[in-house]
């Protein structure tokens, strides 16, 4: 818990996040990931060797760049309905959340230094599909289904807990409020379609303004994920884009649905996500945490740390 009651992230220090974990494993390391779940790398040595690969990679970044790493948990889909599905138990998804905390403060001794601190993320993950949700669930629903992970995070020392790629509010009002009880800060990022809207329907304006006045405003901040920069960028107007502190955008201008069909990696361009990241600099004033989603791997992590320096 070093830093849950000081994110350096809050304070101004830029940081990173790693890229699309799933899909460098699935693409670039020929890794099988059941249902998307990165976790289930951890059951075979290659697996292990990858991610481990994989983390010091945006570690060495970090500290070239002389930034801070926000180091996710490969979490997402560390959850019960999707456990369940996996012929996973209870006790099962505990022992991740002990494994991966436990990697993760290994790879902080390793690399951290007193100008690029290290934080451990905790991260969760929609309950239901991450692009087009057929379960709706209220907030109350949201909160008990997700607690268990919450309360896993805390116990075994996270710093933080995020909620990815969010679909709908009130999911993201039930995680809020899991991590609220327990008193650990938490960061909500919303997903968008390439209309600049939630899967839901709601806008990002709508999303954010309901997440805060349902929780009293308790999320630390909150995050943009699985979209490229050109599906979100003409809609950040307003005040309440101060709330947005964190970008992880995804390598390919393609849609949710043409990413779900898709049987190859479209990756993109690094340099220019990087340039539209510096572009979005002045929109979003609070932006101090970049990283990248699907698609995106190391090289799209260093493009935007040189773009957004230079910017």
């Amino acid at each position: 818990m070093k830093y849950r009651n000081a994110l350096p992230q809050m304070a101004g220090k830029q940081m990173i996040t790693d890229g699309g974990l799933e899909t460098s494993l699935i693409f670039h390391d020929g890794i099988d990931l059941p249902l998307f779940a990165a976790f289930k790398a951890l059951e075979t040595d290659a697996g292990i060797a990858a991610m481990d690969a994989y983390m010091a990679r945006f570690a060495r970044i970090a500290v070239d760049a002389m930034r801070g790493f926000i180091m996710d948990t490969p979490t997402w889909r560390a959850s019960a309905r999707w456990a369940a599905e996996l012929g996973m138990t209870q006790a099962d998804l505990r022992a991740v959340h002990r494994e991966v905390i436990c990697s993760l403060t290994g790879l902080r001794d390793q690399y951290e230094t007193a100008q690029c601190p290290f934080v451990i993320n905790g991260v969760i993950g929609p309950q239901d599909d991450g692009y087009a949700p057929t379960r709706v669930m209220s907030a109350a629903q949201a909160e008990t289904y997700h607690a268990a992970q919450v309360d896993w995070f805390d116990e075994f020392g996270a710093d933080m807990v995020s909620a990815i790629t969010m679909t709908y509010v009130d999911e993201a009002i039930g995680i809020a409020s899991a991590a609220k009880t327990l008193g650990i800060p938490v960061s909500i990022a919303f997903t968008v379609e390439t209309n600049g809207q939630l899967p839901s329907g709601e806008t990002l304006a709508e999303a954010i303004h309901a997440v805060d006045e349902a929780t009293d405003a308790y999320p630390a901040y909150f995050m943009i994920n699985c979209a490229h920069p050109d599906h979100f960028a003409h809609v950040l107007e307003g005040d309440w884009t101060s709330r947005i502190m964190g970008l992880r955008a995804n390598a390919s201008r393609m849609s949710h649905a043409e990413l779900d069909a898709s049987d190859t990696l479209d990756d993109g361009d690094p340099d220019e996500l990087g340039a539209l990241y510096a572009g979005l600099l002045p929109q979003l004033p609070n932006l101090t945490v970049m990283g990248g989603c699907c698609g995106t791997d190391h090289r799209h992590v260093a493009a935007i740390c040189a773009a957004t320096t230079a910017a």
